[in-house]
């Protein structure tokens, strides 16, 4: 899928080294909604450890990783992951995103979002995808907005984001409400 000359498509082994080079240019950009890391994150070699663990999660049906290229150059230029997924009576998953600071404002974390909730519900028969930001994330809370979200709950202290316990605004997007096709 290409958005704005961006082609969104499933992540791979290849991807470390452009993975390491646009996470280390936003890294103090997107410190404030992440996890701590390590100096290692930011290497190629974390990068390569990192994808290996994502695509064995791919290969066990729990995940499916995307990556946002440059279609002119192949950098990456964000992610997007559906995670968590469980099938049967629960069908659901939840999404995870980011996107480079000079990519932002382009609506490309919307369209991906709009693509994953696709496969979601077309290719895994899930019932509902959620998601979670920070309760001051409004950027994000927007590109949700925009995507189908609503949000559900509050969740307090909910992820240990940028050196301390963070309260999380939740949200979900229901895909359909026919049984679930698989179990």
């Amino acid at each position: 899928m290409i958005i704005n000359g961006v082609e969104m498509r499933g992540l791979a082994a290849g991807d470390a080294a452009g993975l390491a080079r646009v996470l280390t240019r936003n890294r103090a950009y997107m410190a404030p909604y992440e996890p701590d890391r390590d100096e290692e994150f930011y290497t190629e070699a974390g990068q390569r450890a990192r994808i290996e663990g994502l695509l064995g999660e791919r290969d066990a049906g729990r995940l499916v990783p995307y990556l946002l290229a440059e279609q002119a150059t192949g950098e990456p230029v964000g992610a997007i992951n559906l995670g968590s997924i469980v099938l049967g009576p629960f069908a659901s998953g939840g999404v995870g995103y980011w996107i480079a600071q000079d990519w932002h404002g382009k609506g490309l974390a919307t369209a991906a979002l709009e693509e994953v909730c696709r496969v979601a519900r077309d290719d895994l028969g899930l019932h509902r995808v959620e998601a979670g930001t920070l309760v001051d994330n409004l950027a994000s809370q927007r590109v949700l907005a925009k995507a189908g979200f609503t949000q559900y709950g509050l969740a307090p202290r909910y992820l240990h984001i940028n050196g301390a316990w963070r309260d999380h605004r939740l949200f979900q997007r229901l895909l359909h409400d026919d049984p679930p096709g698989r179990g």
